[in-house]
């Protein structure tokens, strides 16, 4: 019999994460099937696992495949009606499943959710990848409920209301197991970061929900693998976000997008250099130069993609969590901070 719901956790050389983490999902789970997927650690990972965890399934993939393909590698593997992926840096709380998976439940047009994330080092306040439900702007820059660019809320209970947002944060990523593999899953070209922006932009493009449901929550360390402003999340962030753009923004807007898009990045590189932080301006280059390198590449994607919403679509495009402005403008410019702050 196919379980309903499948904990997926994909590990890279953070033993020590599951040292820490690992307890939590372990004795707030219980009943359903958890699985560790290694990515090729070079560390000791594994036979910890194996040791210290032994009620926890282990699944070792030949190398390290990134995130996003990771992932693709997995669940190829794995058969469930709904799969929870989770990051191996989150720490999860009493009855943190069933909120979310009774809402997917209820409403069978419910694709993906997510539960509100706190931030593990202070758990008075939201985490910048997620926090309490993705949206984007009408440029494709996302942000969050309880996150604007590098302002994170502390959690007032301001946003503890159900909502259905854009995208739904890979730290804690409930999905239905069959629409993953029908729409194609994570796009293993981005290795890291934005994938879940992607795919959640697929789903919605095909008439479903996106919701994030704040009565579960989970507390999620942050930057376990790459640090927030590192050059190389830095270079993931700004070209996958762009992969993003071009493979589903409608095609009469992109001709605005792109230089849009390009002007602003430049602006972000300014402020780095006003920061000293000058290899992140290289970074920002090189993200653009990926980009155009492989724009033929991805408007096959994008043309592959429109096929595949096509055959899976239940209705119009779900248009909930697009800001219709500029976020840019109104946090740097009108210095507008918090998301309650917009409307």
């Amino acid at each position: 019999m196919q379980e309903e719901l499948v904990i997926v956790i994909l590990n890279y050389n953070t033993r020590a994460h599951l040292a820490t983490y690992l307890p939590s999902v372990v004795q707030h789970s219980k009943g359903y099937r958890i699985v560790l997927v290694d990515n090729g650690s070079p560390d000791d990972s594994v036979e910890y696992a194996r040791r210290h965890f032994p009620e926890v399934e282990l699944l070792v993939l030949p190398q390290n495949y990134g995130f996003a393909a990771g992932y693709n590698e997995a669940l190829k593997q794995i058969e469930g009606a709904i799969y929870l992926m989770l990051n191996s840096d989150v720490e999860v709380t009493a009855n943190w499943i069933e909120p979310v998976l009774e809402l997917m439940r209820r409403d069978p047009d419910v694709a993906i959710a997510q539960p509100k994330i706190l931030a593990w080092t202070d758990k008075t306040r939201f985490e910048y990848a997620g926090a309490a439900g993705g949206w984007i702007d009408a440029l494709g820059y996302p942000f969050c409920r309880g996150r604007i660019f590098g302002h994170v809320e502390e959690d007032r209970g301001q946003y503890d209301a159900v909502q259905s947002c854009f995208w739904a944060s890979g730290a804690a990523f409930f999905i239905r197991a069959e629409l993953y593999h029908n729409l194609g899953g994570f796009d293993g070209d981005y290795f890291a970061h934005n994938e879940e922006i992607d795919l959640c932009w697929r789903v919605k493009r095909a008439g479903y929900k996106v919701v994030c449901a704040p009565q579960s929550t989970v507390y999620h360390l942050g930057g376990g693998t790459l640090e927030y402003e590192s050059p190389r999340k830095v270079f993931l962030n700004f070209r996958n976000s762009l992969f993003s753009l071009l493979k589903n923004a409608p095609a009469a807007q992109l001709f605005l997008l792109i230089p849009a898009r390009l002007l602003l990045d430049g602006v972000a590189a300014l402020r780095f250099a006003l920061k000293g932080q000058f290899r992140a301006i290289r970074s920002i280059l090189q993200a653009h130069g990926s980009f155009y390198r492989n724009f033929s590449a991805t408007l096959e994607k994008r043309r592959r993609i429109y096929q595949l919403i096509a055959q899976y679509r239940i209705g119009p495009e779900n248009k909930d969590g697009i800001f219709r402005g500029s976020i840019v403008f109104r946090h740097y410019i009108r210095r507008v901070k918090e998301f309650g702050q917009l409307f």
